[in-house]
């Protein structure tokens, strides 16, 4: 008997929204990256304002990770940054665990940038 494991995704600790019109210093209209932890791992997802998901990613350092994905130039989503009005968080300490999570979520909810993850 070949015994399956079961992944179910956790709550995000963290929900960060974009505002529109900001009146705090921004990135892409997001102010709330002081929320997010810059001590520990986990994964994080990206979605548009049709609450689809278009990224998933993870990192070893959470805030470091996602602010780089809206500052550099080989970001998988960096000609679609402006899409992006919800970022979640998800605490998630195991450095294996983060990956099979990553993997798991682009397939599952069909991230839509993720395409080195889709199997």
């Amino acid at each position: 008997m070949i015994k399956l494991i079961t992944i179910t995704i956790p709550t995000p600790e963290v929900t960060i929204y974009k505002q529109e019109y900001p009146e705090l210093s921004h990135i892409y209209g997001f102010t709330d990256f002081h929320l997010i932890t810059r001590e520990k791992g986990g994964i994080f997802m990206f979605y548009n304002d049709q609450d689809e998901l278009l990224f998933v990613g993870k990192a070893r350092k959470l805030r470091q990770r996602i602010k780089k994905h809206f500052e550099d130039t080989v970001s998988p989503i960096k000609n679609h940054r402006n899409e992006v009005v919800k970022i979640e968080v998800y605490i998630v300490d195991d450095p294996v665990e983060r990956e099979i999570y990553e993997t798991y979520v682009a397939n599952k909810l069909d991230a839509k940038y993720n395409e080195d993850k889709l199997i």
